[in-house]
């Protein structure tokens, strides 16, 4: 029996595909929901500190006192959500927030927030590229001395390794697609600012690399599409099995996937 082909991609979707396809059906496909995890939420956090301090600070005022004070504020705005109420941090709250604290320290190791012209963050952005829409979320998009467009992705994980480094760009090349269809201006550079290194890894997106991800983008889609014709998602165990919340539905873990299909069903059927 096929299954219904989800309406949208983002660079979040492609990867999960990429790595593991169960993975990706059961997240787009059967909506499963997913816990709240530790390493999203400071994520999160970082990165709200990090846009108050963009929008409520002009230059000339965006310390790292001021990111700290910001960072207090998104405590409430981030761990205040009833998305995370009951999350068990994996440390004490002291601990958890004195690590966010280091990952903004680390922002300013890799940039001067005064030279930051910005004129966006969180953008959420969509395309239609023939029967397949592209969504993203750009983190902040900013001018350069000369005018021109960049893309800021912050990252709060772990740096990839050399091997892994151009799959990461790969995200960015997307916003760049995404800025250039809706906006008409290719970015003149895309970057990753990774905190917890802190390192910084920028690319600029040129013709080759915008036509690439455009090819990369539909044939992912189609291969999703004769996946869902198929009903044919299959387990690729790695590293991200140790961040998966899907165990419990995945063979290679004794689960049975017929499972997921019921458990999504009453996910969302209506409360009584």
């Amino acid at each position: 029996m096929s299954l219904p082909v989800p309406t949208s991609l983002s660079p979040s979707k492609v990867s999960s595909f990429k790595d593991c396809a169960l993975s990706f059906r059961f997240s787009a496909i059967d909506r499963l929901p997913e816990p709240p995890s530790p390493l999203a939420a400071k994520g999160t956090l970082v990165h709200r500190a990090l846009e108050l301090l963009m929008w409520d600070e002009p230059p000339g005022r965006r310390s790292i006192d001021a990111a700290l004070t910001k960072l207090t504020r998104a405590r409430d705005d981030v761990l205040g959500d009833p998305e995370y109420e009951g999350l068990d941090l994996g440390q004490t709250e002291e601990e958890f927030l004195a690590d966010a604290a280091q990952l903004i320290r680390n922002y300013f190791e890799l940039e001067d927030p005064d030279t930051v012209q910005v004129i966006g963050t969180e953008l959420r952005l969509s395309v239609e590229l023939g029967s397949l829409t592209l969504r993203g979320i750009i983190d902040r998009l900013e001018l350069d001395d000369n005018g021109e467009l960049v893309v800021t992705d912050y990252k709060t994980g772990r740096a990839p390794g050399a091997a892994y480094e151009q799959a990461r760009l790969g995200g960015v090349h997307f916003y760049a697609f995404l800025c250039e269809q809706l906006l008409g201006r290719r970015p003149a550079r895309v970057q990753l600012l990774h905190l917890r290194e802190p390192l910084a890894i920028s690319t600029v997106p040129d013709e080759q690399s915008i036509k690439g991800l455009r090819q990369r983008a539909t044939a992912i889609w189609s291969a999703i599409e004769l996946a869902c014709e198929r009903d044919d998602f299959r387990p690729r165990p790695g590293r991200h099995c140790d961040f998966c919340s899907f165990h419990e539905y995945c063979p290679v873990f004794g689960g049975d996937p017929a499972r997921a299909a019921e458990a999504s069903s009453r996910s969302l059927a209506p409360s009584a």
